[in-house]
């Protein structure tokens, strides 16, 4: 089929058909074997190959150099036959010549090929006692072999090849099947590594190819194990990804091994999933690519596939091995940038991680979390328990959400809630009909629960922030964020309500707060410093918030603030559109109508009045607004140049500012997420 298709792509039909039979090969790249010293030393780690073999292999090793330079000269000599050229009897004569060259250049590779597996079966053996097997019918051999080391198991494979004729001994060939079958799942193909130096014997000579172009496939980190094995997976992990933890997408594991496989000069462009350059993948892949000396000269950080077909996000990324001169060209997004960093974002000039700043502590929160469905229920629902008692208004409050926030065109909460704060059971007790709605249903639901929960007050929220109400105490109205969003978008709402764990809750009233939040600084150290779900940022007040470093707030942003809370809920309450879908039509250059190009002109006017606010006015002539690229989306916001600088001058003032704390005896406390589950609702939480 590849063959067909490339010479249906060639559109010439008076034309033979190039040969490439020592081109087109199949098999599992991220199994086979990617030096010869591999082979040599029958060991994945040629350097523990040695210590573990030498000198008991010196004549394997001879042979097996021998055997690949004769595979290698066979290789040459296919691509001297001449074929183009050639017509009639001639070409066909080339072709059976170029033909029989592959043969038995092919014939010397099954040779080898056995010895090879053994190395790869090895290392999947000995995966055995680390992650166990879903086969039953396994498990008598696993058991023998964790009671061996995975060195005993090297060694058990180099016993196989020592004094072994390069023939493909039937002993090899047994055992190296039973160990590439190791925990494999049922159903599954055959396990069929590709030994790159067997396969391409010509470039053992040359350090690897010049350049390796690929669309690698997709699967998810942690579906890797159920159609591949748990043992392939902790190989992947092991070998491929250098022991990197994380739950990395198999494109993670691609981008390594092309680059094992490139040459000091090598270039490599890869086609892969967005995920390539988020979390776990980009630290597994791109993160260590980029500390072993890579440059990424060219990259497209996230477009959709273009086909209706395929409803996903793919990036480009272009690198070379070869250290690049300062006045080589690199381009972001086809913007040309000094660097790109592993993230696919245009490089800072200031190296570092960004602190968590003393003087922003306090004043940004995560709002309760529940942890109940019984205690929300409807407006009238509430108002019907209110009737009934009227002391019942002491503990039912709207609650608001961030589907709230972002959809309604008022941002009202949709729903009510019963909240009895720290109270005890016996103060709870006096309000009956709440209570007992709550003993129904929450102290079933959590009972069912783990023991930390269940042994919880089923009456009382699992994270009711008592530190958020304490700082919002006295005050009329607080910023709110919604954390899973592709708007990053801030709104002043009243206070009186339980804000979900959805929501991000800033204590403050003040509308230049509100601007700064909303400005253009504020949203790219957010994109730089959050996490991302599908489209949307996952905020984290204690990641973004926290390392922020606030400029002083002004008169001018307090006035733009104050405009645009005004400005933008007459107009969202006019068209009946929630904060989503009216900074839809904001970011989309086809809508000029004057409400919108009029939110547009604020939203700029106020990230002038932040970049003065900082002192930075060098930058104003520079920003450059308009509808820049922002992940997959338009945004209406200061252009790339613009967006570099002012997040590079923010990362420098962070670390200027906590220096400043830690001679005044603050201690360090950098930025750095947790490994946590998506889902968590409590992630990056402030407690």
């Amino acid at each position: 089929m590849a063959k067909l298709s490339l010479w249906l792509v060639s559109m010439d039909g008076e034309r033979p058909f190039t040969f490439l039979d020592d081109r087109l090969v199949a098999g599992d790249s991220l199994l086979g074997l990617t030096s010869l010293d591999q082979l040599e030393h029958m060991h994945l780690d040629p350097v523990e190959g040695r210590q573990l073999h030498e000198p008991a292999l010196l004549d394997w090793t001879a042979g097996v150099r021998g055997a690949v330079a004769e595979m290698a000269e066979l290789h040459r000599e296919i691509g001297e036959v001449g074929v183009e050229a050639a017509s009639g009897a001639e070409a066909n004569a080339a072709l059976a010549r170029k033909r029989e060259l592959l043969a038995a250049a092919e014939a010397r590779a099954d040779d080898l090929r056995p010895f090879a597996d053994l190395v790869v079966g090895a290392a999947l053996a000995g995966n055995v006692k680390r992650v166990g097997s879903r086969d039953p019918n396994a498990r008598d051999q696993q058991r023998e072999e964790k009671r061996t080391t995975r060195g005993g198991l090297y060694q058990r494979a180099a016993e196989l090849a020592h004094g072994a004729p390069l023939d493909g001994g039937t002993q090899a060939r047994a055992r190296a099947g039973a160990w590439l079958a190791t925990d494999q799942p049922a159903g599954a193909f055959p396990r069929q590594p590709l030994h790159w130096p067997l396969t391409f014997p010509e470039i053992t000579d040359r350090g690897g190819f010049d350049a390796i172009v690929g669309n690698p496939p997709f699967l998810g980190g942690k579906k890797i194990s159920g159609p591949l094995g748990s043992a392939y997976r902790e190989h992947l992990v092991r070998e491929v990804g250098n022991d990197v933890k994380g739950n990395a997408d198999l494109v993670a594991y691609f981008a390594l091994r092309a680059h094992e496989l490139v040459n000091a000069d090598g270039q490599v462009g890869l086609i892969a999933t967005n995920t390539l350059a988020q979390g776990d993948t980009r630290e597994v892949a791109l993160d260590q690519l980029v500390e072993r000396g890579v440059t990424i000269r060219r990259a497209t950080k996230s477009k959709p596939w273009p086909s209706s077909s395929a409803v996903l996000e793919y990036c480009a990324v272009w690198t070379t091995s070869r250290e690049l001169s300062g006045s080589a060209p690199r381009f972001a997004e086809d913007v040309p940038v000094r660097s790109i960093g592993p993230s696919l974002d245009p490089g800072s000039r200031v190296s570092g991680t960004p602190y968590r700043l003393a003087a922003n502590a306090s004043r940004s929160f995560i709002g309760s979390y529940l942890l109940g469905l019984g205690f929300t229920m409807s407006p009238v629902e509430a108002q019907q328990f209110i009737a009934r008692d009227s002391r019942n208004a002491d503990v039912l409050f709207p609650y608001l959400n961030g589907q709230d926030l972002n959809s309604r065109p008022d941002c009202s909460a949709s729903r009510w809630v019963i909240n009895f704060h720290d109270w005890s059971i016996e103060r709870a007790s006096s309000y009956p009909e709440p209570l007992s709605q709550l003993e129904k249903s929450v102290k079933a639901e959590r009972s069912m629960k783990s023991k930390d929960v269940a042994s919880w007050p089923w009456w009382r929220y699992w994270r009711p922030r008592p530190e958020l109400h304490s700082a919002i105490a006295g005050l009329s109205r607080v910023v709110v964020i919604t954390l899973h969003t592709k708007t990053v978008m801030p709104v002043l709402v009243p206070t009186g309500q339980v804000f979900s764990h959805a929501l991000g809750v800033f204590a403050t009233e003040d509308t230049a707060m509100l601007a700064l939040l909303s400005s253009s600084p504020h949203y790219w150290w957010a994109i730089a410093r959050a996490s991302t779900l599908e489209t949307r940022v996952r905020y984290t007040p204690s990641d973004v918030f926290e390392t922020f470093p606030l400029p002083g707030l002004t008169q001018e942003m307090r006035e733009l603030g104050d405009r645009l809370d005004t400005f933008r809920r007459e107009a969202m309450l006019r068209r009946q559109l929630g904060l989503t879908k009216t900074y839809n039509l904001a970011f989309d250059p086809g809508c000029t109508d004057a409400d919108i190009v009029e939110l547009r002109d604020i939203h700029r006017a106020t990230d002038v009045a932040t970049v003065r606010a900082y002192g930075w006015d060098d930058l104003l002539d520079q920003l450059d607004h308009g509808f820049h690229p922002a992940g997959r989306d338009l945004r209406y916001t200061v252009g790339p140049a613009a967006k570099q600088e002012i997040l590079d001058r923010l990362l420098e003032l962070n670390h200027e500012r906590h220096a400043v704390e830690v001679a005044a005896g603050v201690p360090k406390k950098p930025a750095k997420r947790a490994r946590k589950r998506q889902d968590d609702p409590d992630q990056g939480r402030l407690m």
